[in-house]
């Protein structure tokens, strides 16, 4: 069955334990230098309406690395929902690609094409939700011992799509997620109110940052103005200048708390060099592990489940072909279709 990925909403919590230990398979076996070839002959369409670093590296180093191989193509070239109707491009890139990432403001737009696809579909960023990001982040955190399920997460700044998707990883992990954003700047309400309802987590929206980190087990912020908003930067930069993780907000944290940062930074705004430079800073680590979160959700998504059958270090075994029927007596030759095994598409 097609499996997407548009929102956390898609995964229980036994899917993400499931992609977490295929990443930490995974990211050992790149260590050890141990190869893989899984995804051999498949193909990851990249559709970026949004520039980026991480997302698009990480994805195509991800489809390499496993075996396969990754299209890159910009909304110049697709003209999605304008010279062609998003239903028509889901299906025509069906036939050609494996999956599909899509990185795009509008998350109706990845929702629909979603809907359409019948291949996996994974959303890259919208300007609602950032489901990769936090799946990485939360790989990350329990990586380095926090416990998921007691975790107080302060997000510091805007309430934009990375702090929507914390509020919705609410849903999998019994997180305490505090959001601390100037009025007018808040997340979702919606996701706010669910929050607690659908899940085993809580979510709270605060006024003060100092509130936020006190006691926390991890700091965490994203730029003032995301991707699309860089007219209102001079006018959110006065506003938001009391939401910057320093000094005094992280001593309000618990001790040893973590900072985290999705990145890009712009150092000195919403974070201070000292900070993201210090001792508690996992902002690097957790950048890496895009790359691994998402090569478990490529090789889960593609694979079927794949990281609980046994070794998935060596290649998948090939089913033997069909021995040729013998030919009739009669010196007439039988059928193609009789003797020969049907293809697989996705075995292209």
């Amino acid at each position: 069955m097609k499996r997407d990925l548009v929102s956390l909403a898609d995964l229980t919590r036994a899917d993400v334990d499931r992609l977490f230990a295929t990443a930490a398979r995974l990211k050992a076996d790149l260590r050890a230098g141990r190869r893989h070839h899984e995804l051999d002959q498949r193909t990851l369409a990249l559709i970026f309406h949004k520039p980026s670093l991480r997302t698009r590296l990480s994805f195509e180093v991800a489809m390499t690395q496993l075996g396969g191989s990754s299209a890159f193509i910009t909304e110049r070239e697709i003209g999605m929902g304008s010279r062609e109707p998003v239903s028509d491009v889901a299906r025509v890139l069906s036939g050609y690609v494996d999956a599909i990432m899509i990185r795009t403001f509008d998350h109706d737009l990845a929702r629909d094409l979603a809907h359409h696809a019948s291949v996996p579909v994974i959303n890259g960023l919208t300007d609602w939700l950032h489901p990769c990001q936090i799946l990485a982040d939360l790989f990350t955190l329990q990586e380095h011992g926090v416990d998921l399920d007691r975790a107080v997460i302060a997000y510091i700044g805007d309430g934009n799509n990375v702090a929507n998707s914390w509020i919705e990883a609410t849903r999998l992990f019994g997180l305490e997620v505090r959001v601390a954003c100037p009025e007018g700047y808040e997340p979702d309400p919606k996701l706010v109110a669910q929050a607690g309802k659908s899940g085993p987590g809580r979510a709270r929206v605060l006024r003060s940052a100092a509130e936020a980190a006190q006691g926390a087990d991890v700091l965490y912020t994203d730029v003032w103005a995301s991707m699309g908003q860089e007219a209102e930067r001079e006018k959110r930069l006065p506003i938001f200048r009391p939401y910057q993780i320093n000094r005094s907000i992280l001593r309000m944290a618990k001790p040893g708390a973590f900072v985290m940062h999705c990145l890009p930074a712009h150092r000195g705004e919403e974070i201070t060099e000292d900070i993201m430079e210090g001792p508690q800073s996992i902002i690097f680590p957790q950048a890496e592990n895009r790359m691994h979160l998402e090569k478990a959700i490529l090789f889960d998504f593609l694979l079927g489940k794949a990281s609980s059958s046994g070794d998935s270090r060596s290649k998948p075994k090939r089913s033997k072909p069909k021995r040729p029927a013998a030919r009739p007596r009669t010196g007439k030759r039988a059928g193609a279709s009789a003797t020969r095994p049907a293809r697989s598409r996705r075995g292209r």
